[in-house]
């Protein structure tokens, strides 16, 4: 069954300029499809076409009769004095009524239990118990939590809340909502790491229809189980996830490429053939002529092929000032807070160069403050942090400023790089500000060209240690491609908070994951960290499961072998545990033989996949 219709769709906003041109595709009920395509290629034109709010100029769209849509990017307007607490509420507005009417009947059959109100309430209550009605606090309370929708944000009001909290707040309402079809625009925009995982599970168990515009590719991995990118106002199919899309558009890019390639060769063989016969043709064959105009009229349709467009590359790259002391950061007993609350306290830890670290944890955990006190920008409550002697530091702030908002792109990289205006268009183009574009007042340009533009004035210094925070919180898919083209080969130390999964697990070899007011420093890649983290909590679990001694003692009399069994498993991973830790000490100690690193890395997987063996014996064993 098709829930959504789009056939020859056209779109656009200024004449001669078409967004959308002729877009036509197919939605299946319950597919999940991720919708990809550049900045301004129409992505959110089209789903304010599908919700109505714009009218198409041309085609049509069917959407299945009684399908409820509904988009995250819209945020209706609530009466005045509504709390956030109001506008989950009003997600349940159908079954409060119900509620409301089933009491009503209550009411009424107390006097005259007629067949016909016993009807109504028997259908009705059928209905309420079916659509969740018992479930409807429950149900809140687990959306909000998985939001990060915490008590005291329910009682504030809801015009009071931030940009990105009305947006989560939304969402959780669609969620709540009896809706069909979820149409999420950037939806992970304003989740930290938590609640984006949390979202991907709810999407991946919905079994309404999804269309998601994202730029989180790990995502868009999990969520979409099809991608349509819109090119040049037209819909590209892709039967797969975001990489199958990343891989099968680069195979067809080359394939293109390859039949344009064979198509001028082509030409240029029958374009010598043609002249040639003309020439011979004039010679006394005139039949000659006929098959040079064929050939010419060949050469006219082989000329139609395109050359295939490929997103451009970035080119630049940093330049980096050779470290190699033991030091970069070091920090002792440091503790930060603000308004009477602890963020942290008592962290210590000592980054060496060349180090990658990526800094990760919910929001308001004290990520960027952890941050800001090593660039210098907050003074600690408690402890110190200092840098390395010869470290020469660049910072990529969230929130990026500029000294004069009203120069050019040019003009500001001339200024703060005292350099030609010709190097400041080579370095302007290489991140894509080419033409027109470098010539922008730079308080006109959106914040993800403005992190693109002050990237580029930092790739010009010398870096030894490059601090960046939420890197790719603005920026689309290509540009974020961009960042990790010239991040790709910068072996310098690197510290950055992030949500981004894709950029963490590309760069990160050592973790700083804040949580309850601590640090967990883990060092290896972020996948292993999940690892590590799936691996504490079977532990964890399995320590509650855990029932008093004298009543296991009870259920497994008569069973000496298997307690035996069981001791032994205990004491094997009690060891390989210890001599876990011991290694992450000898890390440290070690950091500066790259001999010794290897060594101790290929120990640490050994024990890691004998410690998950271990695990499972032990589960067996103790549930037997």
């Amino acid at each position: 069954m098709i829930d959504i219709d789009v056939k020859n769709l056209k779109k656009s906003f200024e004449v001669g300029h078409d967004v959308l041109s002729g877009l036509s595709f197919e939605i299946n009920a319950g597919e999940h499809v991720g919708i990809l395509g550049a900045n301004g290629c129409g992505k959110t034109t089209l789903f304010r076409l599908l919700t109505g709010e714009y009218t198409p100029d041309e085609g049509t769209i069917a959407i299945h009769k009684g399908r409820r849509i509904g988009l995250i990017s819209q945020i209706p307007v609530y009466p005045a004095g509504w709390t956030t607490e109001d506008v989950l509420r009003e997600a349940h507005a159908r079954l409060r009524a119900m509620s409301d009417r089933l009491r009503e009947l209550e009411e009424l059959m107390g006097s005259d239990p007629a067949k016909a109100l016993l009807d109504e309430y028997d259908r009705l209550s059928d209905d309420f118990r079916r659509l969740g009605g018992y479930d409807m606090e429950r149900e809140r309370n687990r959306v909000a939590n998985g939001l990060d929708i915490p008590e005291a944000m329910r009682e504030r009001e809801f015009d009071k809340l931030s940009g990105g909290e009305k947006t989560r707040v939304n969402l959780a309402r669609l969620i709540l909502e009896d809706t069909d079809i979820l149409l999420l625009d950037e939806p992970t925009n304003h989740l930290d790491l938590r609640a984006t995982e949390w979202l991907e599970d709810y999407i991946t168990h919905f079994r309404g229809t999804v269309l998601a515009i994202s730029h989180d590719r790990y995502f868009l991995d999990t969520v979409a189980q099809r991608c349509i990118e819109i090119v040049d106002g037209h819909a590209e199919f892709y039967s797969g996830n975001y990489s199958f899309y990343a891989v099968e558009r680069q195979r067809r890019f080359e394939e293109q490429l390859r039949k344009y390639e064979k198509d001028q060769a082509k030409i240029e063989q029958l374009q010598k053939a043609a002249a040639q016969m003309h020439l011979w043709a004039f010679m006394g064959n005139d039949k000659l002529h006929k098959r040079a105009f064929s050939m010419e009229k060949r050469i006219e349709r082989l000329s139609q092929t395109e050359k295939p467009k490929e997103a451009r590359k970035l080119t630049a790259s940093f330049k980096e000032s050779e470290f190699r002391a033991d030091e970069a950061i070091v920090a002792e007993g440091l503790g930060k807070g603000f308004a009477g609350r602890a963020l942290f306290s008592g962290v210590n830890f000592k980054v060496t160069g060349g180090e990658h670290i990526a800094v990760i944890g919910d929001n308001g955990t004290g990520k960027s403050t952890l941050v800001k006190l090593i660039v210098g920008e907050e003074e600690p409550d408690s402890g110190y942090v200092r840098r390395g002697p010869a470290i020469r530091m660049a910072y990529l702030p969230q929130i990026v400023k500029f000294r004069d908002p009203t120069l050019s792109a040019a003009d500001t990289v001339i200024d703060e790089c005292h350099c030609t205006m010709q190097d400041a268009r080579d370095s302007l183009g290489a991140f894509g500000f080419t033409g027109e574009d470098a010539l922008k007042a730079v308080g006109t340009l959106s914040g993800g060209e403005q992190s693109r533009l002050r990237l580029c004035i930092l790739m010009r210094s010398d870096v030894n240690l490059l601090i960046l925070d939420e890197p790719t919180n603005h920026l689309d898919i290509s540009s974020r491609e961009w960042m990790e083209d010239a991040l790709s080969s910068y072996g310098e130390t690197l510290l950055f908070v992030s949500h981004d999964r894709y950029f963490i697990e590309k760069f990160a070899t050592r973790i700083w994951c804040f949580e309850n007011g601590q640090i967990t420093d883990f060092r290896g890649t972020f996948s292993e960290f999940r690892e590590w983290q799936a691996r504490q909590r079977a532990l964890a679990q399995a320590a509650k499961a855990t029932v008093p001694k004298a009543e296991k003692k009870a259920k497994r009399s008569g069973t000496p072998e298997r307690e035996k069994q069981l001791r032994r498993v205990e004491r094997e991973i009690g060891k390989a545990e210890a001599r876990l830790a011991e290694i992450e000490k000898e890390y440290e100690a070690n950091a500066s033989d790259y001999v010794k690193l290897m060594e101790l890395d290929a120990e640490r997987d050994g024990l890691n996949s004998q410690l998950d063996t271990l695990y499972l014996e032990w589960e067996e064993l103790d549930e037997s």
